[in-house]
């Protein structure tokens, strides 16, 4: 009743986007189609002919088949905006139901010893800092996936970005009783969007944190190689099966079907990292052990697009 009360409204311009990014698309199919057509009447028309049954059949078939996929790919757009509403719906639930929950106790039993009142109001705080997150991490895999997004390059000192976000996780780090071994053999100076690569980093080793075992290390490794560059991720945890490896990428999977959005991620943060890495021109993979799950980022190492006077500088530091 209380959530009833409380309904969220999920913004409008979600589903205009999406619906706009179908008609795109359906657009597109139709003006190949024109342009098969007209590649018929020419070659009819330079060749004296009239236009062959057999290829009028063959470019009906070819509108049959494009109609289809048309008709696919709504339905699969349709799915992904059906599937996104869900998803809100259910992770923004949880922490929601708690607030409310403890805000009502809070309101009903003003009688409450000071302690048990700070102690429900810091979990209050908890679950709407928890409510926050979520909500920032749906907007911006709709952002990633329905706009262009344009990168703003500039110099990055990746061993000190490195630094900064572990330090930014040490209570994290502390309650699992996890550390950080950074090893960079050479400075390595890259030309990329530094808020963008420092979310891939962060979405990372949230990752490695929520997973390792407790007590561990976890090992963060950088280096130039063939021209690219290579950050790797191991944390030490249970063992990832190949079926699920295939899927870690995915929009909204969870390793861990069992954590709850409330414990676990929203299956977010791997699908954002990917889609930040692919617009840099690099890659991302992950390949699991008995022992330990790596993670792995491959960049392109592009001196040639650095301004002169970054140039010397990173080529100087990676000869290092």
């Amino acid at each position: 009743a209380i959530l009833q009360k409380n309904a969220v409204n999920y913004p409008g311009h979600i589903e205009d986007e999406v619906f706009s990014y179908i008609a795109d698309n359906i657009k597109s199919n139709i003006r190949e189609l024109e342009g098969a057509f007209r590649k018929i009447i020419a070659h009819s028309q330079i060749s004296g002919e009239d236009i062959d049954l057999a290829k009028a059949e063959i470019a009906l078939k070819d509108i049959r088949h494009q109609a289809f996929r048309s008709q696919q790919l709504a339905q699969q757009e349709e799915a992904r905006k059906n599937d996104l509403v869900m998803y809100l719906a259910h992770d923004l639930k949880t922490p929601l139901t708690s607030v409310i929950g403890y805000l009502t106790l809070l309101r009903e039993c003003p009688e409450l010893p000071t302690a048990q009142r700070a102690k429900y109001l810091g979990i209050t705080l908890e679950k709407a800092n928890r409510l926050e997150q979520l909500i920032t991490e749906f907007f911006e895999i709709t952002r990633f996936n329905l706009t262009t997004i344009q990168l703003e390059r500039g110099r990055i000192d990746l061993g000190m970005m490195l630094h900064q976000i572990t330090d930014e996780f040490y209570p994290m780090l502390k309650a699992k009783g996890l550390s950080v071994q950074i090893e960079l053999p050479q400075r390595i100076v890259m030309f990329a969007d530094a808020d963008k690569i420092a979310r891939v980093l962060d979405n990372l080793l949230k990752n490695a944190v929520a997973y390792s075992y407790e007590n561990t290390r976890i090992r963060i490794g950088a280096v130039v190689q063939d021209e690219q560059v290579r950050i790797k991720f191991r944390n030490h945890c249970d063992r990832i099966s190949e079926e699920k490896l295939a899927r870690i990428f995915d929009k909204f999977f969870r390793v861990d079907a069992a954590r709850s959005s409330d414990s676990g991620g929203s299956g977010l943060g791997l699908a954002i990292a990917k889609q930040i890495v692919e617009l840099h021109g690099g890659t991302i993979s992950a390949q699991s052990t008995d022992q330990y799950t790596d993670f792995e980022i491959r960049l392109p190492f592009e001196n040639a697009e650095l301004p002169p006077e970054y140039r010397a500088i990173a080529q100087d530091d990676a000869a290092e």
